[in-house]
Formats: structure tokens, C-alpha cells, sequence
């Protein structure tokens, strides 16, 4: 009985809450659209409801950016415990 495989479920670590937050921003940014369903401010001539789309866009490629890295980060973690503990 004891023959079992080990189940290796995946576990919440901080840099996982960290890399589903910076995936979920953006979404959660642009489906509250009272937030930016006005003209007012405008930057260089373009309504705010513009330049704050245009604005997310470049955030969005930040954040994705910095999850991917704390992936690869979190994989390689996982990949040494894993190698060290084989050992």
C-alpha cells in the first residue's frame, strides 16, 4: 500500500499569488470600465479614454514581462530542490 506514486500537487507560493496578480491586472483594469469612461483629462489632445487603453498596453507588457521571469525564477527553484533532494 505504501507502493503508491506521490501525488506532486502544485503549491501556492508568494511568487505565484505575485505572478497571478500581474497576470489578472490588466483584465481587472480594463473590465471596470467606470473607471476611465470619461474625456477628461486629456493628454496632448487624446481623450482619457484613449491614452488610459494606450497606457494599459505598456503596462501590460511590464507585468507579463515580470511574471515570466518570476516563472522561470520559480521553475528553476523547483528544478534544484528537486535535483538536490534526489541526490
Amino acid at each position: 500500500m505504501s507502493d503508491a506514486p506521490e501525488v506532486n500537487r502544485g503549491l501556492v507560493t508568494p511568487a505565484r499569488v505575485v505572478i497571478g496578480l500581474c497576470l489578472a491586472a490588466p483584465f481587472v483594469a480594463m473590465l471596470w470600465v467606470g473607471s476611465y469612461s470619461r474625456t477628461d483629462p486629456q493628454f496632448i489632445g487624446i481623450p482619457f479614454f484613449y491614452w488610459y487603453q494606450m497606457l494599459w498596453v505598456l503596462i501590460s507588457t511590464l507585468l507579463t514581462m515580470t511574471a515570466y521571469k518570476l516563472w522561470q525564477r520559480d521553475q528553476r527553484a523547483r528544478a534544484s530542490q528537486k535535483g538536490g533532494a534526489a541526490e
